[in-house]
């Protein structure tokens, strides 16, 4: 094995840098072109597969494995096996076994500046463990529980020191992808087996592999790993791959003897077999882990991490479903074929081909999304030192953002700084952006003016950055993230529409556009960063605040109606007669009196915007679109007949039509009490968050829904993060809907092998099955506590428009006529208006007297 490249620490410590420098910085200074993937041990071994046009090379490497530390006390037992280093020690097979080295970085005391090698990470790792152990007086587990020590993966250890990325040179369209789907029999991996598999890649393959009788299975799993193996994929990709697939496929292949060998050659023999691994989502009570795959030489990605991430943004997806999520998106076919879960084995055995065109249908969706919503990882992969598997659901800040400070560090020498006992007190507390309600009801032509990436500007502009970042790294990258985003902007649109170089610019400026947002919540993020500075973030804030302001007066004294102001953004009211071109010269008048390098943007302008509370509004589009924003307006776990209901009594407010909201809701009434309505459209959905021990613990004090349809349904078991649908009978008793998809089924979690059978034999999954079978049945029910219903559409669905209207006039309009004689009607309802948020120009000499005013006050302050 050759040694790897490598120049961690050849350079000296410098504060402003050049632009090979910044680059270096954000992209590695490694021109080794098109790795499309990376194994690594602790042991120092690497093997990196590099595609060069449909050939795919593998070379193997070694690197020095490492740790960060604030000091060597507890290696004093070493003694004289402890050699100082001044850049890196001797080639690993020219250097004596069981030495340490060590050097020693530029930065003060108390930071991460002793960087320690050793042939052996674990060995390295027990010997920190036993010194500290004495030092402490305790017994430790794991070099997590001290905050004197700072490491990463191998990967990452490898891709720093040799300042290499992924997928250098390379466009997402030369990755070579295969998308995989199982059909399966059953949920439960130790009840049912496989029967299909649909497999697709990105250089045209489209087959099924299948196995029509029990026998059939083990052939299948061979060809599978057959197939993917002869394919060569770089990437393995499916929707809910994690959580479902693969765990399937890894506990049939154990029972029935067959070894997963998905790995790329050129790997040891024992990694190219599926390896599973932990990994914690969240932190503090929210923390929960997950199961995680790997395998040598391919990146395995899940689309369900991507969707979910999206959603985090835009928070208006209405689930995570394949199917749904294609629609959402726009990519499902209208020629797909659709069949229910619950249907697809039947379905096999009278009509296969049905069922075939359904599970190639699954993975060309699966395609779509990874095409809709991977460039950007894939970008990123291309700055950051990590695996592209793991970019797809890491998050910007301390996932994507800190490697690349960590590995600017290391090449330049210098310490990395330690949170400071100040910054872990504040724990990321400051005060933040401004947030303003002017006005609550209904406004028409409104504006939205949004100050382009605030609080990045602010930071670039005013040089505000942490503190403890003595080389000035986050400033140097944000700088040239935000120069370099402009130009593939621009490049995106000058090239042809759909090309590959189109693909290529928009995704890499959608990626440093995810990184230019990361940057100050990442210096916000309290002791979970190792550049973290509160100090700096409330600076930042505070400037945002100021701008914000600036503009809001601007707009007030040009008596525009202003109606909400959030962080870096303001949404106001213009005259019925002002044109698309007024508003946008407004819009830039006002920004042009903003400091230089802040720029004020015309984001957009909709017909009609109903203002119910901060951050939770709706907008209609000049073209009938409505989009709904905010928990108060939309939820998850709203129920399908009131989120009808609401859209449509929305749309007819903001439009001014005050006898259609009075329709929509006598209708909807008079759909619940003929029990019109199925189950499914009653039924909420909530995501669980308490363990079965833990509800069952308090269940005799305080019973909850969600928990108690799934008692009743012969569930005791479940797992926190499941999504539950269920609805209430006039029983006053709550009923399980079990979706039909398997999308969100985790057949990895433990607790459904470790859980004991029901007194009826069941197993958990078992009994999801059996209810899931009669899950049509029970979305068909009609058994509903109607009058439950009649009060949620009231007090859960019209409530959210009482701002729309004055009081009596809220009371009219959401009464049954059955209700009518039991008062006096206020007015009739063609008297009935929503409360309308208007603009108010002043005249030209309040205005100008007004200027007058401000002007002296602006003289007395000096």
């Amino acid at each position: 094995m050759a040694p790897a490249e490598s120049a961690v620490g050849n350079s000296p410590a410098a504060s402003l840098c050049s632009q090979e420098q910044e680059d270096a910085y954000l992209f590695g200074w490694n021109p080794t072109p098109g790795i499309v993937s990376v194994w690594a041990n602790r042991q120092g071994e690497a093997v990196v597969w590099r595609r060069e046009g449909e050939r795919v090379h593998c070379s193997h490497e070694r690197f020095w494995p490492w740790v960060l530390a604030t000091s060597l006390e507890d290696l004093t037992a070493v003694g004289g096996r402890l050699c100082r280093v001044a850049v890196l020690p001797p080639p690993p097979s020219e250097a004596s076994p069981g030495l340490i080295y060590y050097r020693e970085l530029d930065g003060p005391e108390g930071t991460y500046r002793f960087l320690l090698f050793c042939a052996d990470l674990s060995r390295l790792e027990r010997m920190l463990l036993r010194g500290a152990a004495r030092r402490l007086g305790r017994r430790l587990a794991s070099l997590a529980e001290l905050e004197d020590y700072y490491a990463v993966g191998p990967v990452e250890q490898y891709l720093m020191q040799t300042g290499q990325v992924y997928f250098r040179d390379l466009a997402y369209e030369h990755l070579h992808r295969l998308q995989v789907d199982l059909e399966t029999t059953a949920l439960d991996p130790h009840r049912g087996r496989i029967f299909l598999a649909a497999v697709r890649d990105s250089r045209g393959l489209a087959i099924t592999l299948e196995a029509p009788r029990e026998e059939d299975e083990p052939r299948l799993i061979r060809d599978l790993c057959d197939l993917i193996c002869q394919r060569d994929p770089d990437v393995i990709e499916n929707h809910n791959l994690f959580g479902f697939d693969l765990p399937f496929l890894e506990e049939r292949a154990r029972a029935l003897g067959v070894p997963l060998m998905l790995g790329r050659q050129g790997a040891p023999e024992a990694t190219r077999r599926l390896h599973r691994y932990q990994e914690t989502l969240a932190i503090g009570p929210e923390a929960r882990r997950r199961l995680r795959y790997s395998v040598a030489g391919r990146e395995l990605v899940d689309t369900l991490d991507a969707v979910r991430r999206h959603d985090f943004v835009v928070r208006d997806m209405p689930s995570y479903a394949l199917k749904d999520v294609a629609r959402y998106f726009g990519i499902a076919s209208a020629e797909r074929t659709y069949i229910a879960g619950m249907d697809i084995v039947e379905t096999y055995r009278r009509d296969p081909e049905r069922v075939r065109r359904y599970a190639l249908d699954d993975v060309e969706e699966v395609d779509g999304l990874s095409r809709r919503l991977l460039g950007a990882p894939f970008a990123l992969a291309s700055m950051a030192p990590r695996r592209y598997e793991r970019l797809v659901s890491a998050g910007p800040a301390m996932g994507v953002l800190e490697p690349i400070l960590v590995r600017s560090y290391l090449r330049a020498g210098a310490a990395l700084p330690r949170p400071s006992e100040q910054e872990a007190g504040s724990d990321g507390l400051y005060e933040g952006g401004a947030v303003h309600l002017f006005a609550t009801g209904v406004a028409e032509h409104v504006v939205k003016a949004d100050v382009a990436s605030l609080y990045p500007s602010l930071m670039r502009t005013f040089a505000i950055g942490p503190r403890c970042d003595r080389l000035g790294v986050l400033l140097s990258i944000l700088g040239r993230l935000t120069d370099l985003r402009l130009q593939h902007k621009e490049a995106a649109r000058q090239a042809p529409p759909g090309s590959i170089e189109a693909n290529h610019h928009a995704a890499t400026q959608a990626a440093m556009k995810i990184l230019i947002n990361a940057a100050y919540g990442y210096m916000g993020a309290g002791k979970m960063a190792l550049f973290a500075d509160a100090q700096a973030a409330a600076e930042v804030t505070r400037r945002g605040r100021a701008i914000l302001d600036q503009v809001v007066q601007a707009l007030r004294r040009r008596g525009l109606a202003l109606i909400e102001a959030d962080t870096d953004g303001v949404y106001f009211a213009v005259p019925p007669e002002w044109s698309e071109e007024q508003e946008r010269a407004l819009v830039a008048e006002i920004g042009a009196g903003l400091p230089s390098g802040i720029r004020l943007e015309y984001e957009g302008r909709y017909r009609a915007m109903f203002s119910h509370e901060v951050k939770n509004y709706a907008l209609l589009t000049y073209d009938g679109r409505l989009i709904v924003h905010g928990v108060a307006l939309r939820s998850s776990r709203a129920e399908p007949f009131g989120e009808r209901f609401l859209r449509r009594a929305l749309l007819a407010t903001m439009l001014g039509k005050v006898h259609e909201v009075r329709a929509a809701y006598l209708e909807t009434v008079e759909a619940l009490r003929a029990r019109a309505l199925p189950a499914a459209d009653v039924a909420t959905q909530v995501r669980l968050t308490k363990t079965p021990e833990t509800y069952f613990a308090s269940r005799q004090s305080h019973q909850e829904p969600a928990y108690e349809a799934l008692i009743r349904a012969g569930r005791r078991h479940w797992f926190p993060g499941e999504r539950v649908r269920f609805y209430r009978t006039a029983e006053k008793q709550y009923v399980w809907l079990p979706d039909e998809n398997t999308e969100e089924v985790p057949a990895d979690q433990e607790w459904l092998a470790l859980a004991p059978t029901s007194a009826e034999g069941e197993t958990p999954l078992t009994t999801m099955e059996r209810v899931r079978q009669s899950s049509k049945e029970l979305a068909e029910r009609r058994d509903y506590d109607v009058e439950y219903y009649i009060r949620l559409l009231t007090s859960s669905y019209a409530a959210r428009l009482r701002k729309a209207f004055a009081p009596e006039d809220f009371e009219a309009l959401f009464r049954e006529d059955r209700q009518l004689s039991l008062f006096a009607e206020t007015q009739p309802l063609e008297q009935i208006h929503p409360r309308w948020i208007r603009c108010q120009l002043p005249r030209p000499d309040q205005e100008r007297a007004e200027e007058a005013g401000e002007t002296e006050q602006e003289t007395d302050g000096t």
